[in-house]
């Protein structure tokens, strides 16, 4: 598979996994600015969460939630601070999770797993 059907599957299987394991109102997918992109912005009880998706189809390079550099973590936050600025009600809470996704070569999901608060507020 290439890498980007790879992440197509990832996050076509997160968007699924959130709306029937975890019961998440996704809001918007993909969500685009000019500095960057949130993958899934969803609700829960009243949270507004930013989910990061990362998928892999090997260990080779680590796991999906090895991934997430401190860069891509300062720009996530960063991402969020920007979107809730253009709010007109601001969210009782919120917070940035992960959902790491682990793709087998035939192209079966083989983990799936969501890490909350997997991201701090930056500073």
């Amino acid at each position: 598979m290439k890498r980007s059907e790879i992440g197509n599957l990832g996050e076509k299987a997160a968007v699924n996994y959130l709306k029937r394991h975890k019961k998440f109102r996704i809001k918007e997918t993909n969500f685009r600015c000019p500095m960057g992109e949130i993958d899934i912005i969803a609700e829960h009880k009243k949270c507004l969460i930013f989910i990061e998706v990362r998928t892999r189809s090997s260990a080779e390079f680590g796991t999906p939630e090895e991934s997430i550099t401190s860069a891509k973590k300062h720009k996530l936050g960063k991402l969020v601070q920007s979107y809730i600025q253009t709010l007109s009600k601001l969210p009782r809470s919120w917070r940035i999770d992960v959902l790491a996704i682990e793709v087998s070569p035939g192209g079966e999901i083989s983990r799936i797993e969501l890490i909350e608060n997997a991201i701090a507020e930056p500073s």
